[in-house]
C-alpha cells in the first residue's frame, strides 16, 4: 500500500507543478486583465446579488433554487476539512508564508471562478423542474465535444463524490480518534464513525436536490459563524502576537523558513495546491452548483460564486490559520491534517475542544458530503438518466463515506490532488476557449447596470452564430413566467 501511495503522489505532485500551476496562474491573469479585474471592481455587486429570491414561474413556484442556495450549496462543498485539515497541512509542509500564498490565488484565480460559474448559467438547461449546469454542459454545448465533456464528468465523479468525500470523512475519522485517546482509542472507533456518518448521508441524499440544498442552507451559515467566533477567541486571546504572525506570513512567503525548512518552491506550490483544494475556483466544480439557480443574467451567479471564493479563502481558511500561528508553534516535523489546529485550540482553551472542533468538522464533513454528492449525481445525470444507475450511485456514495473512515490519510490526499489537477486542467482549457463569450456576459452586464438597471439577459444578446444556448430565450421566460417587460431600474452602478 506504501508503494501505491508513493506512486500516486509522484504523479500528483508531477501534475501540479509542471502543467497545472502555469495553467491555473496564466488563464487567471488572462480573464483578470480582460475582465478589468471585474473580481475586484464587482465586490459591491456580489453582495447585492447574494440575496436575490429565486424566479418564479407562471404559477408562482420557483423555478429552481435561488442564488443564495445556490451559494450555500457550493458553500457546502467549498468550506470543509480543508478549511481546517487542508490549511494545517499547508502550514505544516510550507510555513506561516503557505498562508499568503493562499490568500494572493483566492484573488487571482476568483476572475476564473466568476467567468466558469457564468458559462455554467448561460449553457444551463431545464430537467425534473429545477435547472441543471455546469462545464460538461458548456464543453458539449459551447465547445461541440461530447467526449471531452463525458470525461470530464467521469473524472468529477471519480473525484468528489469518491475521493474528496473519503477525504472529508477520513479527516472527521481522525478527530474523533484524537478526542477519543489517539493510538490508544479502540479500533472500532473510525469504523462506527463512518457507518454514522454514512447512514445520515443517505437519508439525505436519496432525497435528491431541494433537500440538499435546505440541509446545507440550514447547516453551514451557522457552523461557519461558531467556528469563526471559536477562532476569534483564540486570536483575541494571543493578540500581542497577532504583529508577529502577519510578519511572518509575509517574510516567510518568499522562503528560508527555518522554523518549516521549506524552499521557495514548496511554499508557493503548498499554497497554491492547498488554496484550490478550498476555494475549488477554476477547478470545475462550483459551476455545477452555478448552474442550478434561477437568476435573471448569468453573471450574478459568477458574482455570487466569486464571493465564495472570497469567503472560503480570504475568512475561513485565515481563522484557521491564525488559530495555528498565534500561540507560536513549533512546526518542526509537524504533522499534516487536521493535528495542527487541535493542537492549538487545545493549547489556548483547553482540552474541551477537541470535543467542539470535532462537532464542527462533522457539519463541515457532512455538508461538504452533500455538496461533492450532489456535484457528482449532476454530472452522473449528464452522462446517464436512467433512475437505476442513480439509485446504485447513491448507494455507492455511502458505502464510500464508510471506507473513507478507515483509510490511509495519506493515500486519499494524493489521490484527491491527482483527480482534482485533471479535472482542473480540462475545465481550464475549456474556459479559455470559451471566454469571448464570457467577456460578452460580463460587458451586457456592466452595460446594464451602468444604466442603472437590474440587468435581464436573453441570449439574443450573444455574438451571431453562438449555439447551444437552450434557456434565456426572453425576458417572459426569464423572469419566470411573468409578460416581458423592460429591465427594471435599480439604484446605482456598476
Amino acid at each position: 500500500m506504501d508503494g501505491v501511495a508513493d506512486l500516486v503522489g509522484q504523479v500528483s505532485d508531477g501534475l501540479w507543478t509542471w502543467v497545472l500551476v502555469p495553467l491555473v496562474v496564466g488563464v487567471a491573469l488572462y480573464l483578470t486583465i480582460r475582465s478589468g479585474v471585474a473580481q475586484l471592481r464587482w465586490i459591491p455587486e456580489m453582495f447585492r446579488t447574494i440575496g436575490e429570491r429565486s424566479t418564479r414561474d407562471a404559477g408562482g413556484r420557483p423555478q429552481s433554487i435561488s442564488a443564495f442556495q445556490a451559494f450555500t450549496l457550493s458553500a457546502a462543498s467549498r468550506v470543509g476539512v480543508g478549511n481546517i485539515a487542508g490549511v494545517g497541512t499547508a502550514i505544516a509542509v510550507g510555513g506561516a508564508g503557505a498562508v499568503l500564498w493562499m490568500w494572493l490565488m483566492a484573488f487571482l484565480v476568483s476572475a476564473s471562478s466568476l467567468f466558469e460559474s457564468s458559462l455554467a448559467q448561460l449553457f444551463k438547461v431545464r430537467t425534473d423542474g429545477a435547472f441543471r449546469g455546469g462545464p460538461a454542459y458548456y464543453i458539449e454545448r459551447g465547445l461541440g465535444s461530447r467526449r471531452a465533456a463525458v470525461l470530464f464528468a467521469v473524472i468529477l465523479v471519480a473525484c468528489f463524490p469518491f475521493a474528496f468525500n473519503s477525504l472529508q470523512a477520513n479527516t472527521f475519522a481522525q478527530t474523533v480518534v484524537g478526542v477519543s485517546g489517539g493510538d490508544a482509542a479502540p479500533a472500532w472507533v473510525p469504523w462506527l464513525v463512518g457507518a454514522s456518518v454514512a447512514l445520515l448521508t443517505g437519508l439525505v441524499i436519496f432525497g435528491g436536490l431541494h433537500r440538499i440544498a435546505r440541509v446545507s442552507q440550514a447547516t453551514m451559515p451557522l457552523v461557519a459563524v461558531v467556528y469563526l467566533l471559536v477562532g476569534l477567541v483564540v486570536v483575541a486571546m494571543h493578540a500581542d502576537r497577532l504583529p508577529a504572525t502577519v510578519a511572518a506570513i509575509v517574510t516567510e512567503a518568499w522562503g528560508g523558513s527555518q522554523v518549516a525548512g521549506a524552499t521557495l518552491g514548496t511554499i508557493i506550490m503548498t499554497g497554491v495546491r492547498r488554496g484550490m483544494f478550498s476555494n475549488e475556483a477554476g477547478l470545475g466544480s462550483v459551476p455545477n452548483a452555478a448552474g442550478t439557480a434561477a437568476v435573471t443574467h448569468p453573471v450574478k451567479q459568477g458574482l455570487v460564486q466569486t464571493l465564495g471564493v472570497y469567503f472560503d479563502t480570504w475568512l475561513v481558511c485565515s481563522i484557521t490559520a491564525f488559530i495555528i500561528l498565534v500561540p507560536g508553534p513549533d512546526l518542526t516535523d509537524a504533522p499534516r491534517g487536521v493535528h495542527l489546529t487541535q493542537t492549538a485550540l487545545a493549547d489556548t482553551l483547553g482540552s474541551w475542544t477537541g470535543v467542539l472542533l470535532a462537532v464542527i468538522i462533522f457539519l463541515l464533513a457532512f455538508t461538504s458530503i452533500l455538496g461533492n454528492y450532489y456535484y457528482g449525481e449532476s454530472n452522473l445525470r449528464y452522462i446517464s438518466g436512467r433512475r437505476s444507475t442513480l439509485q446504485t450511485f447513491r448507494a455507492l456514495v455511502v458505502v464510500v463515506v464508510l471506507a473513507g473512515s478507515v483509510a490511509s490519510a495519506d493515500l486519499v490526499w494524493d489521490l484527491a490532488d491527482g483527480l482534482m489537477a485533471v479535472m482542473a486542467l480540462i475545465n481550464l482549457v475549456a474556459v479559455l476557449l470559451l471566454s469571448r463569450l464570457g467577456l460578452a456576459l460580463v460587458r451586457d452586464y456592466g452595460e446594464q447596470r451602468r444604466a442603472g438597471l437590474d440587468p435581464v439577459f436573453t441570449r439574443d444578446r450573444l455574438p451571431a452564430g453562438v449555439t447551444g444556448v437552450e434557456c434565456w430565450e426572453d425576458e417572459e421566460s426569464v423572469r419566470g413566467g411573468r409578460p416581458g417587460r423592460a429591465a427594471e431600474p435599480v439604484g446605482g452602478g456598476g
